[in-house]
């Protein structure tokens, strides 16, 4: 079963995907270095000089791709969700994780990130309040199922995403461990 983890910029969607996919022994893609691999630079670049309209055009094609390419564990752009055939190719082709989480904590975890440029704005809590408020519906529209990040550590988010698809029966926990007590 195919993975994709959505969210807003920062909820940790790269760094819990390439864990989960370790954990997993799946093959994790991060959808944004998909992208600036095809464009030959950084996505603020591009979003700079060609418009965000463009840039979703380029991500639009790459997540149709990974869509039917990808096998393990996907991380997509915080906006991936903004476009319906977005939507329909992750709920069509992958188990969606909407990894959430409050504008409020996003600010700590990205107060001096700048590679990000939707938040390259004067007041980034609003910004982020703003994304929350609009993306908050589809994220929730796509996903299988929500894990909400607050404050734990990446191994935790971990433990409770394959404990999730666990109990869905997406994943089959490990056998038991060897030499144990014989049941009678």
């Amino acid at each position: 079963m195919n993975i994709a983890l959505v969210g807003l910029p920062g909820a940790g969607k790269s760094a819990v995907g390439r864990r989960l996919g370790e954990r997993l022994g799946h093959h994790f893609v991060d959808s944004d270095h998909v992208i600036e691999q095809r464009l030959g630079c950084s996505i603020r670049d591009y979003f700079e000089r060609e418009g965000e309209a463009a840039f979703r055009d380029v991500e639009q094609q790459v997540l149709a791709e990974l869509a039917v390419s990808a096998q393990g564990v996907v991380a997509t752009g915080g906006g991936a969700v903004l476009r319906e055939a977005n939507r329909r190719a992750l709920q069509d082709h992958f188990h969606v994780i909407y990894l959430r989480s409050s504008p409020e904590d996003l600010l700590k975890r990205l107060r001096h990130d700048t590679k990000r440029p939707l938040l390259q704005v004067a007041d980034p809590l609003a910004r982020l309040r703003e994304l929350h408020d609009q993306r908050d519906p589809l994220y929730r529209a796509t996903a299988h199922s929500i894990v909400d990040t607050g404050r734990p550590s990446i191994a935790m988010l971990v433990n409770t995403i394959v404990m999730q698809l666990e109990l869905s029966g997406i994943v089959t926990p490990p056998p038991p461990a060897a030499g144990g007590e014989p049941v009678a």
